[in-house]
Formats: C-alpha cells, structure tokens, sequence
C-alpha cells in the first residue's frame, strides 16, 4: 500500500502551508482566546477557499465529496499553523449531515459550512458533553444518547481550559429537533470516526511545530560557548521526538484511507501521545523561557494536552485498539 501523497495532494498540502504562513496566525490565537473572532474568521475564511471545507461535503452540496485522506492532510497543516476555532468539529457536522440522508437538512446547512461563512460545533453522546467555541459558531449540535439531533441553544458561559484558544461550554438545553432514530445514531458513530481522525491529524502537525521550534532554538542557545543542540543527551531526545511523529504519520494515513474504528483509534493514540511528548521535550530544551506567554512556543505547547485527549482519550483509544483486535480474532 503507498502511503506517500499523490502529487495533487502534496501541492494542496504546500498551498495551505503558503497561505498559513502568510497570515500570522499567531496573532489571530491571541485574538481568538482574548474574545476577537474577526481575525479567526478572516483566516477561516481564506481557507475555505483553497476548498479546504468543501473536503467533507458531498457534491450535491457544493462539496468535493467526503474525502478524509485529503482532509487529513490539511488539517496537519491546521496543526501546524496552530488555526484556532471548531475545525474538526465543522467538518464532522458536515460528515454528520451527509451520512444522515435527510436531503432538507443538508441543503439547509451544507452549503453554508463549505463556503466557510458558517461553523459549527458538535457534542456526542459517547464524547465530551462541552461544546468547542459554541460562541463563535453558528450552529450547535447535539446528539443525545437516544438518537436525537437537536440544533442547540445559546451555550452557556466559556470555561476555562489549558489552551485560552479553546473555549469550552455546556450547550444550551433543548433547541429545535432535526432528526431522531437508529439513523442519526449510525452517522453520529461515522461523524466521531472522522472528528478522531482530524484531530490526531492536527495533533501531527502540532507535533512537527513542536520539534521544529525547538530545534531552531537549540541552535542558538549556547551554554559553556557551544550551542545545546550539539550535546548528545538533547540530540537523542530530539531524534526520539522524531521517532514518535514519523511511527505516528503512516498510522494517520492508513486510518484516513480505511477508516475503520481501530485504525482511527490507534492513529489517534500514536499522534496524540507522541504531540504530547512532542511538547514535554520542548519545555525541557527551552528552559525557563518555555514558560512564558510571550513566546509563540505557548501557542503550540497549550494546544498539546488538550488535543490528546480531544474525541478520544489515550485510554479511549487503547481500549478501541484492543476491541478491534479481539474481534479481528473471533
């Protein structure tokens, strides 16, 4: 099987990495978690015109058709940038709409969230029960436990979280009806396999910031007159940070191209511990300095944990390997 991108999906990936770079997104994080959208959804908008939000959307609906290995590809560089706002959870609404069938639904919604004039948040009856930035979305919604798809209220106060850019909140209770039964139960299982996988694609790229930040800042700094990067200890906890993101990459390719739930679940695992210790090795090697608000790093570092354990906790996902292996036994 070749997990390498195709030449198509390379020059997309470059493309969203150019336009991502050109845009200071660092400003529009700190903007984000001080409660100025404008600057978030400027940048969300120019990326929905690469077509990046047209990836999870069929194209009867102004979609490209669901197509996660390419979705995956740009949501890394989501995570490399550091792109604050419901990404993961637009997309799965949008996974979520299409897989449910109801054509009234799809039509009312698909079109504004391919655009990128509209995001969405959702909660899941086997997920967390806060809504990610349901006050800068435009759309709320829930899944209960029994199968019903509501369009939530207005959500309740932000709580606090270890990234300011990610804000937190308990949807509003009751809200309108859309759909009910086995079926919407189906797609929410569906829309939660792809929110898994986006966010261990995000986690990859959070990772791969991660690394290169602090392989940057070792060159520079110095102690006894030699630059820390040339001492063995940091150059192998470096190129075990390495090790971690490149096992991780293909298991993200292989669940993005067969999306089954343990595939999912254990590229979710790899990239999301492996973004964690990502993290840990940074704050180690930077010292004092890592600590500190002002240095950009912070953006990347406060995203890590959270990411983790976003659709799908370490233990969550062992226990989705380990299910999946036992019935790959029977």
């Amino acid at each position: 099987m070749r997990f390498l991108p195709t030449g198509e999906q390379a020059e997309f990936a470059r493309t969203l990495r150019s336009l991502l770079a050109a845009s200071d997104v660092p400003a529009a994080v700190r903007a984000w978690a001080d409660g100025d959208l404008a600057p978030g959804r400027a940048l969300w908008s120019r990326l929905a015109d690469t077509g990046l939000t047209a990836l999870a959307a069929p194209e009867a609906y102004d979609g490209a058709g669901l197509l996660p290995l390419e979705l995956s590809l740009g949501f890394v560089e989501l995570g490399r940038a550091g792109v604050p706002g419901p990404a993961v959870e637009s997309a799965a609404v949008s996974v979520l709409l299409s897989e449910l069938g109801d054509d009234a639904l799809a039509k009312r919604f698909l079109p504004g969230l391919v655009a990128g004039g509209a995001a969405a948040t959702l909660t899941l009856p086997d997920g967390s029960p806060y809504a990610l930035d349901a006050d800068a979305a435009a759309h709320c919604f829930t899944v209960s436990a029994a199968g019903e798809l509501r369009l939530a209220g207005g959500p309740g106060r932000p709580r606090g979280s270890t990234d300011p850019a990610r804000r937190l909140s308990l949807p509003g209770a009751g809200g309108e009806l859309l759909a009910h039964g086995p079926r919407v139960a189906e797609a929410a299982r569906t829309a939660a396999r792809w929110a898994r996988l986006l966010t261990a694609a995000q986690c990859l790229g959070t990772g791969e910031a991660l690394l290169w930040r602090t392989v940057e800042y070792v060159k520079q700094r110095t102690q006894f007159g030699t630059p820390v990067g040339g001492f063995q200890a940091v150059k192998h906890r470096l190129a075990d940070t390495l090790l971690d993101l490149e096992f991780a990459r293909p298991l993200v390719w292989a669940a993005a191209l067969s999306p089954d739930p343990g595939e999912v679940a254990a590229a979710k695992l790899a990239a999301g511990e492996a973004c964690y210790r990502a993290a840990m090795t940074a704050l180690q090697l930077h010292g004092a300095v890592g600590y500190t608000e002002e240095l950009d790093l912070s953006l990347w570092l406060r995203k890590a944990r959270p990411l983790r354990d976003a659709w799908g906790t370490p233990s969550q996902c062992r226990a989705e390997v380990v299910r999946g292996l036992a019935l790959g036994q029977r």
